[in-house]
């Protein structure tokens, strides 16, 4: 008698779906532990010749190395993001390394936010929906300014980039909706980084390290404030017409 296999439990099959996010949450705490010390400014001032000679020998070798490597840290949530920005300006310049940095960090976000969204974010969004709560009026209201909201969580310099890769997909938002912030809304971080980056050699010939606070001087916070009010704007608008509730 031919033998049949009995089909996979809900149980099981709702396991599966978590484990690409648990995958992501283990290595996010292991790298911290024992990457952080590789993925460094030192790193890469000892290895700043080896890189160059690299680069002027197969420039797309490294350009694709680059992309892989950026978006394993960012998909994984590896120490090491900033690193990794300001070694795009320092090997590609400004243009081109701000290019390879939005796209590899935005590959890793869309990676997080699938992983996410598969698993845990399935089950979070529909509990939300079937309630009637303050959950369901948040979600209500997040859907209803959703770009403004996005765009705020990639601006505000103070929201880690995993916080605002991971939320969007717990609560339900539409994919395109976070692709499209996600591409626009960390350009301006980007640039500041790469910016660091193009200037480094300069930088490590003098003995220092680049000084990433740069992105707290007013005449570079100031611009991403205001883009930050621009994006606020259509929700202040909606909740002075009292039109919408959020």
């Amino acid at each position: 008698m031919k033998e049949t296999t009995a089909p996979e439990t809900p149980q099981k099959s709702g396991m599966l779906r978590h484990m690409p996010l648990v995958a992501i949450l283990i290595a996010a705490i292991v790298g911290y532990f024992t990457l952080g010390e590789y993925l460094s400014f030192d790193t890469l001032r000892e290895q700043r010749g080896t890189l160059l000679a690299f680069r002027d020998a197969n420039y797309l070798g490294l350009v694709l190395s680059f992309i892989a490597i950026y978006f394993i840290i960012v998909a994984f949530s590896l120490p090491g993001a900033a690193v990794a920005s300001v070694t795009g300006g320092f090997l590609f310049g400004l243009g081109l390394g701000t290019a390879f940095n939005v796209i590899a960090a935005s590959l890793g976000a869309f990676a997080i936010f699938f992983a996410a969204r598969w698993g845990l974010g399935r089950s979070l969004a529909a509990k939300m929906d079937s309630s009637d709560g303050t959950f369901k009026k948040i979600k209500t209201g997040l859907h209803e300014n959703e770009i403004s909201v996005l765009f705020l969580m990639r601006l505000i310099p103070v929201v880690p980039f995993f916080v605002a890769n991971l939320l969007p997909a717990l609560v339900g938002v539409k994919f395109r909706n976070f692709a499209f912030t996600t591409l626009l809304g960390i350009i301006p971080g980007a640039i500041v980084f790469t910016w660091i980056g193009v200037g480094l050699g300069e930088v490590f010939d003098r003995g220092e390290s680049p000084d990433l606070s740069l992105l707290w001087e007013p005449q570079v916070i100031g611009p991403i404030l205001g883009l930050c009010a621009l994006a606020a704007l259509p929700i202040v608008i909606k909740a002075l017409r009292g039109k919408k509730e959020f």
